[in-house]
């Protein structure tokens, strides 16, 4: 009998403790199942803005004034010729400075030129005049020459040269120095001939250099008088516009 009442009695209390293990389990699966539940995000649509009458009015004055405010002042822009016209005044004067501006710098390089071609138009006329001055010393000692040369050939002058040598025939050394006379004179001749050649091209050289020369002079001249004009006819006319300017008057 004891034994049957001891085993009720343990069965009984595992019975229990299984059970209160049960409820236990069964509790902690709901709290898992609310947290997860809690803390899942809830998506709200927000509110749509439902802008008032007034601010509807204020909206549309504004909006109002604004293309009032842009069409004044667009038809102030249109209406004002004077601006436009003094705005064109200006963009032309400007264009005109540049315009003076250009053409002195064009002048000036263009004189720049000029100069630098008088330079050495000055200088291959200097030495033409020294490579004249050489032919024509050599031309002196040719034609001094030559009536050395002509004045030997006389023939008393050439017996008088040969009768100083010994010997039995005086006419074959007296044949022999007019030979070699005249031979001398036809080279000289010749050489004189060419010199004054050379004499005529070198002069015709330095006549047609003066005469560059002579124009380029005359040009920057023309260049110069050109420019001291200028300066003084703008001078002049700033000084005019300087006076002819309106002078401000204060406003009552």
């Amino acid at each position: 009998m004891r034994d049957n009442s001891v085993r009720k009695l343990v069965i009984t209390v595992f019975a229990v403790l299984l059970i209160g293990g049960l409820l236990v389990d069964s509790a902690a699966q709901k709290r898992r199942r609310t947290r997860r539940r809690s803390s899942a995000p809830r998506i709200t649509n927000p509110e749509i803005y439902q802008p008032s009458p007034v601010d509807n009015s204020n909206a549309n004055s504004s909006e109002t004034s604004n293309a009032n405010g842009n069409s004044n002042s667009n038809s102030s822009q249109i209406e004002d010729p004077e601006s436009m016209k003094r705005t064109i005044r200006v963009l032309s004067n400007q264009v005109d400075k540049l315009t003076d501006k250009l053409n002195d710098l064009q002048a000036s390089q263009q004189s720049m030129v000029d100069l630098e071609r008088l330079s050495r138009a000055e200088q291959r006329s200097a030495q033409l005049r020294t490579e004249l001055r050489d032919v024509q010393s050599k031309k002196a000692e040719l034609e001094a020459h030559l009536e050395d040369v002509e004045f030997a050939l006389k023939p008393e002058n050439i017996e008088r040269a040969t009768a100083g040598y010994g010997t039995t025939r005086p006419e074959e050394l007296r044949e022999q120095r007019r030979r070699q006379l005249e031979n001398d004179r036809t080279r000289t001749r010749q050489q004189l001939d060419q010199l004054n050649a050379s004499e005529t091209r070198v002069q015709q050289a330095i006549a047609t250099s003066d005469a560059e020369v002579d124009r380029l002079q005359k040009k920057l001249d023309a260049s110069d008088q050109a420019a001291i004009e200028n300066a003084k006819t703008n001078s002049q006319s700033g000084a005019s516009q300087v006076s002819a300017s309106p002078t401000p008057t204060p406003s009552p």
